[in-house]
């Protein structure tokens, strides 16, 4: 509703009465008087009013049926209409407020309560409008913003998938550099990383360990994975590339690879802010060579001290160290390199862990045997 004085339309059979209501509310509102519920029907084509003082008792049509005309078309169904009646029964009142109506007034009528009543519905209604020109600016800013919500959304996912395909082609391409440095384990990183995921899947199929594998993103882990010799970067050539067995003096060097791999992805995350997701690298890198026993490298952890994914990378490494040729040695079968973890359950490895990779074991033998290592050495001497 906007500023300009209100319309009341007053449709009464009685001239009288038409004058008296309008000399009430002319100083206040623009008032049209009309003789008829027909005579409103015809104005009501040229002039929409803001409330309507309808009479009950008029000849030809009398308020009741105009009003459920009223009440039918779109145009004029939402107006307020107050009967105007000299009736004071309750059962007419009732049944004028069922049909829509917003209030009574009876006649005669006080000229300074009419103008009171109709200036309440008048206000009434500025306010029902104001309300709901607000609740359709709510609307739209609902709009606007669910909009805005969902472009931002679309940006944070493409953001969100750019920044995951950067970190796994850092993890690649950090990984790919050690493997071509060490040209006796080629394949070894993806083989491991195949290894690995059939190990979670077999925990997560038999209910394990599912307390700390519901916090784990395992796509970001299997990535990771790819870093866990990272550390044989800092190893020398003459160790790293050696053609047969290594001294003693070496093999310690060699083992020197876990510290370094720590050391550089733990450089990389203070140097580089956001860089967390290299926390699972970080976890393999430090301790795949740890045993259960508590006899293996770098700190000698055991059992439950050891994380998880180390427990899973040490089974999945020491798998493909068994069934891959080395210059001191030709591959295992599958069948040996499964007896001899079976053997290492409890001292070298974790024995839930071994349980799931004798049920997974035929999908570390497919991978195994599709690589182009020789399996067919049972003279071979254990790495």
């Amino acid at each position: 509703m906007d500023d300009e004085r209100a319309i009341v339309m007053v449709v009464d059979d009685n001239i009288a009465n038409l004058k008296v209501a309008k000399n009430a509310l002319v100083q206040s509102f623009n008032v049209f008087t009309v003789p008829s519920a027909a005579k409103m029907f015809d104005m009501l084509e040229r002039n929409i009013p803001h409330l309507i003082l309808l009479d009950i008792d008029m000849p030809e049509m009398d308020g009741f049926d105009a009003i459920k005309i009223l009440k039918a078309k779109p145009i004029t169904q939402n107006i307020p209409v107050v009967f105007l009646t000299a009736r004071g029964d309750p059962e007419n009142e009732l049944k004028g407020l069922a049909m829509g109506a917003v209030d009574y007034i009876s006649k005669p009528f006080m000229p300074q309560l009419l103008h009171k009543r109709v200036e309440l519905h008048i206000t009434v209604e500025a306010q029902k409008y104001r309300l709901e020109e607000q609740a359709k600016e709510l609307e739209a800013r609902v709009g606007e913003i669910k909009h805005f919500n969902e472009n931002l959304q679309q940006m944070v996912d493409e953001k969100t998938e750019e920044v995951i395909k950067l970190q796994n082609a850092i993890l690649r391409s950090v990984a790919d550099m050690v493997e071509s440095r060490d040209d006796a384990t080629g394949g070894h990183i993806g083989r491991t990383q195949h290894f690995l995921k059939a190990l979670i899947d077999g925990l997560d199929n038999l209910g394990l360990y599912r307390d700390r594998m519901h916090e784990w993103d395992v796509n970001l882990m299997l990535e990771s994975s790819q870093l866990h010799d990272v550390g044989k970067i800092a190893i020398s050539d003459n160790i790293l590339k050696k053609p047969g067995k290594l001294t003693s003096e070496e093999f310690d060097e060699m083992k020197r690879h876990v510290d370094y791999g720590v050391s550089i992805i733990e450089r990389i995350e203070d140097e580089a802010s956001g860089a967390d997701f290299l926390k699972y690298a970080r976890v393999f890198a430090g301790t795949h060579h740890e045993k259960w026993d508590g006899s293996g490298y770098p700190h000698g952890l055991s059992g439950e001290q050891i994380p998880l994914p180390g427990r899973l990378m040490a089974i999945a490494d020491v798998y493909d160290a068994l069934t891959s040729d080395r210059p001191y040695k030709k591959a295992f079968p599958h069948e040996e390199a499964v007896r001899i973890i079976r053997e290492g359950k409890g001292t070298h490895f974790d024995p839930i862990l071994v349980d799931v990779f004798e049920k997974v074991a035929a999908q570390f033998a497919v991978s195994a045997y599709s690589s182009s290592k020789s399996c067919a050495a049972p003279e071979a001497k254990k790495e």
